[in-house]
C-alpha cells in the first residue's frame, strides 16, 4: 500500500454549514478511504487555511485519484489534492536510482553547450534567449 496526504481545502459555504451543524469529517473520510481498499491513519486540521489533511494508505495512485475525485465532485471544496508520501527507505532507494539514471540523462540544451567551448556546464548563452 502507498501512503498519501490528502488535503481538503474547504469553501466558505462548507465551513458555514459545518458551524451550523457539526459533523464528524474524520468518519466521512475514513469511510471514503476504506471503500477504496485503504485505511485512514490520521486526520489533521489547519486552523489558518480552513483545510484538513488526511494521512491514509491506499492501494495505488488510481485509488488516490478516485478519492479526490469523489470528494471534489461534492462541490464542497476549493480544491482536493493528494500527495504520495515516501518513507526514509523509499527516498533512499529513489536517490540511488536517480544516481544511476543521471549517467544517461542529459540537460536540455546540451548540444548548444557542447557546440560552444566557451560555455561551462549549466551556463546559459544569453544570445539564444
Amino acid at each position: 500500500m502507498c501512503k498519501y496526504m490528502i488535503k481538503f481545502a474547504y469553501s466558505s459555504g462548507s465551513l458555514a454549514r459545518m458551524v451550523k451543524v457539526i459533523d464528524d469529517r474524520t468518519t466521512a473520510v475514513r469511510i471514503l478511504v476504506e471503500s477504496l481498499g485503504g485505511s485512514l491513519d490520521a486526520m489533521y486540521w489547519d486552523v489558518q487555511k480552513s483545510s484538513s489533511y488526511a494521512i491514509a494508505e491506499l492501494p495505488d495512485a488510481v485509488s488516490a485519484v478516485a478519492a479526490i475525485s469523489a470528494a471534489a465532485k461534492t462541490g464542497a471544496f476549493l480544491s482536493v489534492e493528494a500527495d504520495e508520501l515516501l518513507t526514509e527507505d523509499q527516498i533512499h532507494d529513489a536517490l540511488v536510482l536517480a544516481k544511476d539514471a543521471s549517467s544517461v540523462y542529459y540537460a536540455p540544451g546540451r548540444a548548444a553547450i557542447e557546440a560552444d567551448p566557451h560555455l561551462q556546464d549549466g551556463e546559459i548563452d544569453h544570445s539564444l534567449t
